[in-house]
């Protein structure tokens, strides 16, 4: 409302065409309410929707994945050469 970000998750396009999520933030005030993983979530979705592939460079993303085994033929390789930032939101 007041236009602060409260929570973010970013991904770039990489040369192959393919994605990497290379950030997650996640404000203190929603810390523990599974909001970071939701967020997520929503990439890895809005990704495949893409019929692309991700890698993750972002830490919580990586464990998120690692987590989630079911997710796991969805990574693709690290990439350290992200070009094109976009910011995936959800509400």
């Amino acid at each position: 409302e007041a236009g602060t970000v409260v929570a973010e998750v970013d991904f770039v396009e990489r040369e192959d065409g393919n994605y990497d999520i290379v950030h997650t933030f996640v404000d203190d005030s929603l810390r523990g309410q599974g909001a970071a993983g939701k967020l997520v979530k929503a990439a890895a979705d809005e990704i495949r929707r893409r019929h692309k592939k991700t890698a993750t460079s972002c830490s919580y993303a990586d464990a998120w994945f690692r987590r989630h085994k079911d997710e796991q033929d969805f990574l693709d390789n690290q990439d350290e050469n992200p070009l094109d930032l976009s910011t995936f939101m959800i509400e």
